[in-house]
């Protein structure tokens, strides 16, 4: 890399060179540990099915300040349709710096490394400890990474106080946004049982699509709570429909859909499970339904870590960010329930899991800064 980039820069596009397409980490996670073992972090190197996962710990006592984050990548899809190559990093004249990673979140992993770098050597004594809690599983099945890893910690009775998750937070700016929580995500997946015939003769059938009509129009009407003062309603989106045997005579005998629940603490898992079948069973329908929980809801509250991040945000860029508990899913998910207070602060999200993914490379450096205030605050 060239000597006029920055330590969070070069740190950055070394991750990015590296092909973590998930659950691969690529070496990534040795590129880490590298540069943190030699300021006092005991490593440990936890494998859980084809998943490599990092618990690097400086410190003995409590609080325990930890930053999380992912080493994998999305596919990068169509590479032809990149300006450069996904796994080649690039700073352009414009100031961005393109790969696959590069927003989400390698540079957001960069500029954690890098905070805690310039920390310690002002602050060696520091009180509490510091932690990371990286995964190469956080953009594919999210079972052998974060999840495992805490069970492996909760096993043991080590606890974290307070964690910053570094996924791509900002919306329009860097630091314009904290998630401070995100709504739990349910899964169902619902197959209708008709009777295959022929289109000709709909009286000797029944088709499941047709007897299905009324009750989706129910399902997607329906209010399934008015949200709060953090949370937007929870909604329900069917994000796939199959039925049909390839011929254009046949009723189907079956018809699946496929749908989900993002859903707000003024809903609970038991709740929805409930509500959905009384739908299905007002309609009479013959069917089977099978559920899949993701994550439940989880919120931290404006105290301790956010007031920090807040503080540390204004100081930096002069402005106040929002709280937000809007978007998908995260891995605060699997660390929220263990009493931590969690929020996300990274990069601006636009171009993730896109063709030519960026950000700012200015931005990193910046995002470094607010990490190692954060750090100040909280540990000094």
């Amino acid at each position: 890399m060239s000597d006029t980039y920055s330590p969070t820069l070069e740190l950055a596009m070394k991750l990015i060179q590296r092909p973590s397409i998930t659950p691969n980490d690529a070496g990534c996670q040795d590129i880490l540990v590298e540069l943190l073992e030699p300021l006092g972090f005991h490593i440990e190197k936890l494998r859980f099915g084809d998943v490599d996962n990092l618990w690097l710990r400086k410190g003995t006592e409590s609080p325990v300040l930890a930053f999380a984050g992912h080493t994998d990548v999305v596919p990068p899809g169509k590479e032809s349709l990149w300006k450069t190559p996904p796994f080649e990093p690039v700073i352009e004249e414009n100031g961005l710096l393109y790969g696959r990673g590069a927003a989400d979140m390698k540079g957001s992993l960069a500029a954690m490394v890098i905070a805690c770098q310039n920390f310690l050597h002002s602050h060696a004594d520091h009180k509490g400890s510091i932690a990371f809690l990286i995964t190469s599983d956080e953009e594919g099945a999210c079972r052998d990474g974060t999840r495992k890893v805490i069970e492996h910690l909760e096993a043991r009775r080590e606890k974290i106080d307070w964690c910053i998750v570094g996924e791509p937070s900002s919306t329009e700016t860097l630091a314009d946004t904290i998630k401070n929580g995100r709504r739990g995500s349910l899964h169902g997946h619902l197959t209708i049982h008709g009777i295959q015939g022929h289109v000709a003769y709909p009286q000797r059938a029944a088709n499941p699509i047709h007897l299905l009509a009324p009750a989706l129009a129910e399902l997607t009407s329906r209010q399934w709570c008015k949200g709060n003062d953090f949370f937007q309603p929870t909604s329900l989106q069917i994000w796939q429909i199959m039925a049909g045997s390839g011929a254009n005579n046949v009723i189907p005998g079956e018809c699946q859909v496929n749908f989900n629940f993002r859903f707000s603490p003024e809903v609970t898992v038991s709740q929805l499970k409930q509500w959905v079948p009384e739908i299905l069973n007002k309609w009479e329908l013959d069917y089977q339904l099978d559920w899949q929980l993701s994550g439940l809801p989880f919120l931290t509250r404006p105290g301790t870590l956010v007031n920090a991040a807040i503080q540390g945000i204004q100081r930096i860029t002069g402005k106040k960010p929002k709280l937000s508990t809007s978007g998908g899913t995260s891995d605060g998910r699997f660390i929220a329930p263990t009493g931590a207070e969690v929020i996300e602060l990274g990069p601006v999200n636009a171009t993730i899991h896109k063709v030519n993914e960026c950000v700012r490379a200015a931005d990193l450096d910046t995002l470094s800064t607010i990490y190692e205030n954060c750090l100040i605050t909280l540990l000094k």
